[in-house]
């Protein structure tokens, strides 16, 4: 299978995502399956998992029931409190439906940089474990070394890092995220997401050997057992189309052999959210 490890779905409302500002134009409408079937389809994809956009339970459930009523929609990464007390009943409820795989949290904009390494929200990824479901880092370069005190506190917890952590590809800058990421890769139970890099860059040039040296060093970090590609859809479309931003990761692995890009284009996601048994 060919899988989308990363795209987003939403109902647009100015006052539920504030972070759709004036300048995205192109994200200010709504962005539903019947949008991106046709451009799965034209790359070869069998299905993608939807990932949170919002930070609400009502969101998390929306999904879930897009996902049931839209084959191509394999999983979904939702939202839960993971720092509320009874994170044990939200899960409990919300896993009644198989098609939650796993949770993610955007700690990118908590005003704490520490905010992953709170006694409650480490609470909240210590229950995820009984429930069979993953947690998706969405962090800066500034948080990696946090992130590697998380996951090394639940080595049986898989992560997976998103939009490989967001590093100044548009100032060209490598240090200190490449050698931080190298740290957090180093944990057997930690993946990485090639995807969100093209918003990372200039937009307008952007081309295919502006993110060479940075999926240099995912490679080598990560390693081909441990990385998936995502389109980060429709945020992409900032910085171009589908087929342009799906085409950076496979250009680039093009050289490999056809067992390795398989399993870059879908047999890793596949394992990570444990699609075998849905």
């Amino acid at each position: 299978m060919k899988i989308d490890s990363h795209q987003h779905f939403w109902t647009y409302h100015p006052a539920e995502y504030g972070w759709i500002d004036e300048s995205m134009n192109i994200l200010r409408r709504d962005y539903l399956p019947i949008d991106l079937t046709g451009v799965l389809s034209t790359e070869g994809f069998d299905g993608s998992i939807v990932v949170q956009a919002r930070q609400t339970i009502e969101e998390t459930k929306w999904l879930l029931q897009l996902a049931d009523e839209n084959p191509k929609i394999l999983g979904v990464v939702g939202w839960v409190d993971l720092c509320a007390s009874d994170i044990n009943d939200q899960l409990a409820d919300l896993t009644q439906n198989k098609k939650l795989v796993g949770v993610r949290h955007v700690i990118h904009d908590e005003t704490d940089d520490r905010f992953m390494l709170r006694e409650d929200f480490r609470n909240g990824i210590s229950a995820l474990r009984k429930y069979n479901l993953t947690y998706d880092l969405l962090i800066f370069p500034k948080h990696l070394n946090y992130a590697s005190s998380l996951v090394a506190e639940f080595p049986d917890q898989p992560f997976v890092i998103d939009h490989i952590s967001k590093p100044f590809i548009r100032e060209g800058i490598l240090e200190p995220w490449r050698t931080d990421l190298k740290l957090l890769a180093q944990y057997p139970n930690v993946y990485c997401k090639l995807s969100g890099m093209v918003t990372e860059a200039d937009i307008n040039t952007w081309n295919q050997q502006t993110f060479e040296s940075y999926l240099d060093v995912v490679f080598e970090a990560f390693g081909p057992d441990k990385l998936m590609v995502g389109s980060d859809w429709p945020v992409c479309l900032l910085g171009g189309s589908y087929s342009d931003v799906i085409g950076i990761v496979k250009n680039y692995i093009e050289q490999l052999d056809t067992k390795t890009q398989e399993k870059i284009l879908g047999e890793n996601c596949l394992r990570f959210y444990n699609l075998q048994t849905l």
